[in-house]
């Protein structure tokens, strides 16, 4: 595998790389991962090459491959006699993967996490947004038919593939939650933590502060839910460049009493502990190729209240486990308000999303990502052999 973003950079890239790395290790499988190097020190595997980096101005979180220094690689990776190169993302992972599998003879797959179209103009406010997605949506397509496969983690980024042209073979292949890792959380430690009365009604919301996670429409929700229940604290654990601006709209609402920021929490008990303390987990991203953190809370048993967009879509429609609104701010709202008006509702939510959740362990996603791989191989397999010439019958 080949990423231009591993850990210690926190984002769902990392987790689905970490994630399936560790099911294929348990199959017997060996993975090894190109990664940048970054500023703070990270403990790594023996399969994990960290790359020399340049700091990104425009995303001063994420680091710039030097392609050289992959390249340079090469001999190595060509004695490890691997069987595919898997390019986990868009930039310079794909060009330096793309030269690689070239040049070692292997077969090429590439994940798309990521909905560029409705992402890119965050960090480009200068340009016009109808320029920006036809950027995202023309190097997508290019890069895709670079590939010999594609996969994505759902039903939604296959659908906006195949309306942007790609016409190479995809498959949906979601991460899966590696649920003997979630202990138990406890709503009373992680309030008094973070200096909460456990006794207010409290709403969750874990992932990056970044303005595609729409974190400001969950704002206004609060502003309204408050009516009913004027002491409802939105917990919002993360970091990211939106923080400043999601400060200001709390006091232009006047809703700063409501919403507490608590920072970054890493995986383990203090993280299991801030999904525990919510009566709900809240979300509401239009451009999540997936929504991990969804299925994370429900393995706890914290119902979800979150709009179904894109790819919450694939975890939200069986209906179990929570209750899905509308990108409308009262429907949303009103969803909110009932489930923290019904206790019964809580607990059944609460023991449907625990059942749910059991149906994404990792494992079964490992091994469809292993059947995938195995076609990949033998069709290029079949490709580069020499075609049997037959004898002229004159």
């Amino acid at each position: 595998m080949i990423s231009d973003v591993y850990f210690p950079r926190i984002n769902g890239v990392s987790t689905s790389i970490a994630t399936f790395r560790r099911s294929l290790a348990r199959l017997g499988h060996e993975c090894w991962l190109i990664a940048p190097r970054y500023p703070n020190e990270h403990s790594d595997d023996p399969h994990t090459l960290r790359i020399a980096s340049r700091y990104l101005f425009l995303d001063p979180e994420d680091r710039m491959l030097k392609r050289g220094a992959i390249l340079e690689l090469e001999q190595q990776l060509r004695e490890q006699r691997f069987d595919l190169i898997h390019i986990q993302t868009p930039f310079i992972a794909h060009h330096a993967g793309k030269i690689l599998a070239q040049r070692l003879g292997l077969p090429l797959v590439e994940t798309y996490h990521t909905y560029f179209e409705e992402y890119l103009f965050h960090y480009v406010p200068l340009l016009p947004k109808a320029m920006m997605r036809a950027v995202a949506r023309g190097l997508t397509r290019s890069q895709c038919q670079q590939t010999d496969a594609v996969i994505v983690p759902s039903r939604a980024m296959h659908e906006v593939l195949k309306d942007y042209g790609v016409k190479v073979p995809m498959a949906i292949i979601p991460t899966g939650l590696e649920l003997d890792e979630f202990s138990a959380g406890s709503r009373q430690r992680s309030c008094q933590q973070h200096d909460i009365d456990p006794a207010r009604p409290i709403l969750v919301h874990v992932g990056r502060v970044a303005f595609e996670k729409n974190i400001g429409f969950l704002l206004e929700v609060v502003a309204r839910a408050r009516r009913q229940f004027p002491d409802l604290l939105l917990i919002i654990a993360g970091e990211g460049p939106a923080e400043k601006s999601l400060h200001a709209q709390a006091r232009k609402l006047g809703i700063t009493h409501n919403v507490k920021f608590i920072g970054y929490l890493s995986r383990g008990q203090a993280l299991w502990d801030c999904y525990c303390s919510g009566d709900a987990c809240v979300f509401a991203s239009s451009t999540e190729t997936q929504g991990l953190v969804l299925l994370e809370a429900m393995a706890l048993g914290v119902p979800v209240v979150s709009t179904a967009v894109m790819g919450t879509r694939d975890i939200l429609d069986a209906g179990r486990g929570a209750l899905v609104a509308e990108q409308d701010v009262e429907d949303f709202a009103a969803k909110v308000t009932s489930l923290l008006q019904d206790e019964a509702l809580r607990q059944r939510l609460a023991q449907e999303a625990r059942d749910y959740a059991r149906q994404w362990a990792t494992d079964r996603m490992a091994q469809r990502l292993l059947d995938f791989y195995a076609g990949v191989v033998d069709k290029h397999a079949a490709a580069e052999r020499p075609v049997e010439e037959t004898a002229s019958p004159l």
